[in-house]
C-alpha cells in the first residue's frame, strides 16, 4: 500500500449510506467495508516508510491489553470505582520511574508525597502541571499580599518556555488563562542564563513568574534544553519546573542516554509518552509529580456520589487530570513491560537510534545535502544545500511519489526535512530505500532545472 493515501477531503461520504441501518447487518459485510471504505483513507503510521512527526507505538501485548480493558470496561475515576485500575497504575508508574532512574521523590513507593499518573497526552500533562503551578503561586501570593484579589494576581502571572517548545505549551497558557513568554534558544536549546534573564525582566515589571517548561527532545529537531541550568534557575525564583520529554523520554530507559536528563532532581513534574516510542499503544502519557497535592487541590470537586469510605488511603485519579472518566490504561503498560522485558525495549530504542545514524551518514555522503541539526535519537533533520524554496519543492516531490512520507520544520527561517524512524518493523534496508527516494526526487529536480 502507499504510505500516504491519494484520497481527497470528502472521499468517504459517498461510500456509505446517509443514515444508520434499521436492521442489523452481517459481520462479513462490515469487515469487507473496512477494506473498501477505511483502508483507502489510512495514512500508514506503522509502515517502515512512514517518517513524519514522531512514532506512535504499537505492539501485540498492548493491543491485547487494550481489548481486555475494553472488555472489563470500567471507568476508574475513584479507587472504589475499580480498585485494580487505580492500584495497578500506582505500581506501573513506579516500575516505569525506576526504569528511567527518576529521583525517589517522584515515586509513590518512596513513601513521600510523590507519585505518577497516566494522562492521555503530553499536552494534557503540560496543562495539568500549569494549573497546579498556578494554584500554588496564587496561594503563595495571597499570603504575601492579602489585599490583592485573585483577578489581580492572575493578571500578573507569567510562564516560560523555549522558542523551540511544542505548540501545546502555548495552548496550555491559553487554556489556563495566563501569559506565556518564549525564551530565545541557543543552538535550538534553552539555556539557564536566558531563562534567568527573562524572569528577572518580568520581576522588574512587577509580574509574577510561576511556571517554566523545559523540553527534552523538541519536536522540530529533538534538541535538549539544559535542564541542569534551567532547573536551578526555576528553584531560585520559586518557579514550577515541568519537564516535557514526550518523545525522547523513552530513551532514558537506556543508561547511555540518561545524561540528557541531568538536573531532573530540580523538576517539579516530569512527563513522557510510552505511546510514542515504547511500544505501548495510544493513549498512555506518563506523568510524575513531586507534590501532587497542588494539582489535586486545584481540581478537587467532591460531590456526595463520588465519595467513598477509602478516601485518602489510595489516590483518586480524577483529581490528577482534566476529565473525570479514565480507561484502564495501566493494563497495557503492564503487558508490554512483562512480555518484552526492559532489555528488549532498550534494544528497540537503540535500533532506532542506529537507523537514524545510518540515514544521517547517507545524507552527509551526498554532497548536495547537509544536516540542519545534529542527529538526535531517531530523528534526522536534513536539507538540500541552498534556499528554502527548493527544499519545499523537494518535499512536495518526495511525498507526491507516495512511497515514503515526511514533514518539514523551520528554525530561524531555515526550512528543512525531518526523517523520523517510526515503525517497529524498520530494517537497515528501509533506510537505504528511503534515501534512494530522497535522492531520486533530488535527481528529478536537477533534470527539470
Amino acid at each position: 500500500r502507499r504510505v500516504l493515501p491519494e484520497v481527497k477531503p470528502g472521499y468517504l461520504k459517498p461510500l456509505i449510506p446517509d443514515e444508520a441501518p434499521e436492521k442489523p447487518e452481517k459481520w462479513q459485510d462490515v469487515m469487507e467495508d473496512i477494506e473498501r471504505v477505511i483502508m483507502p483513507g489510512v495514512t500508514h503510521w506503522h509502515s517502515p516508510k512512514f517518517h513524519a512527526y514522531f512514532p506512535t507505538a504499537n505492539s501485540y501485548p498492548a493491543i491485547v491489553a487494550d481489548m481486555l480493558s475494553g472488555a472489563i470496561a470500567c471507568i476508574g475515576f475513584t479507587w472504589i470505582a475499580s480498585p485494580a485500575c487505580t492500584e495497578l497504575e500506582v505500581v506501573m508508574m513506579d516500575w516505569l520511574g525506576k526504569m528511567l532512574d527518576l529521583p525517589a521523590e517522584f515515586l509513590a513507593c518512596s513513601g513521600g508525597k510523590g507519585g505518577g499518573v497516566i494522562q492521555g497526552t503530553a499536552s494534557e500533562s503540560t496543562l495539568v502541571a500549569l494549573l497546579g503551578a498556578k494554584a500554588k503561586k496564587v496561594k503563595e501570593v495571597k499570603e504575601q499580599h492579602p489585599e490583592w484579589d485573585e483577578h489581580t494576581i492572575l493578571g500578573k502571572l507569567v510562564g516560560y518556555c523555549s522558542d523551540q517548545a511544542h505548540s501545546s505549551v502555548e495552548r496550555a497558557g491559553l487554556l489556563g488563562g495566563v501569559r506565556l513568554r518564549s525564551v530565545p534558544s541557543e543552538n535550538h536549546r534553552m539555556r539557564g542564563d536566558a531563562l534567568d534573564k527573562a524572569i528577572e525582566e518580568d520581576l522588574a515589571k512587577g509580574l509574577i513568574p510561576f511556571y517554566a517548561v523545559v523540553t527534552l527532545g523538541t519536536t522540530n529537531s529533538c534538541a535538549f534544553d539544559y535542564l541542569d541550568e534551567c532547573g536551578p534557575v526555576g528553584n531560585k525564583h520559586n518557579v514550577w519546573i515541568h519537564v516535557d520529554a514526550a518523545y525522547a523520554g523513552s530513551a532514558f530507559i537506556c543508561p547511555e542516554y540518561r545524561h540528557l536528563m541531568k538536573g531532573i532532581e530540580s523538576a517539579d513534574s516530569f512527563n513522557f509518552n510510552p505511546h510514542k516510542w515504547m511500544l505501548v499503544n495510544f493513549d498512555c502519557s506518563a506523568m510524575w509529580l513531586k507534590d501532587p497535592s497542588w494539582v489535586v487541590n486545584a481540581f478537587n470537586v467532591d460531590p456526595l456520589y463520588l465519595k467513598h469510605d477509602m478516601q485518602g488511603s489510595a489516590p483518586d485519579y480524577r483529581h490528577w487530570q482534566i476529565p473525570l472518566g479514565r480507561r484502564f490504561r495501566a493494563l497495557k503498560l503492564w503487558f508490554v513491560l512483562r512480555l518484552y522485558g526492559v532489555e528488549n525495549l532498550q534494544a528497540h530504542i537503540r535500533r532506532h537510534c542506529n537507523f537514524a545514524k545510518q540515514f544521517g551518514d547517507l545524507c552527509v555522503a551526498d554532497s548536495r545535502f547537509e544536516l540542519a541539526a545534529e542527529v538526535n535519537m531517531g530523528l534526522v533533520c536534513f536539507r538540500l544545500k541552498g534556499n528554502n524554496e527548493q527544499n519545499e519543492v523537494l518535499l512536495k516531490r518526495i511525498n507526491g511519489r507516495g512511497n515514503i512520507h515526511m514533514v518539514p520544520a523551520k528554525i530561524k527561517d531555515v526550512y528543512f526535512l525531518r526523517m523520523a524512524i517510526c515503525s517497529r518493523f524498520t530494517q537497515s534496508e528501509d533506510m537505504e530505500y528511503s534515501w534512494k527516494e530522497v535522492s531520486a526526487a533530488a535527481d528529478e529536480l536537477e533534470k527539470e532545472k
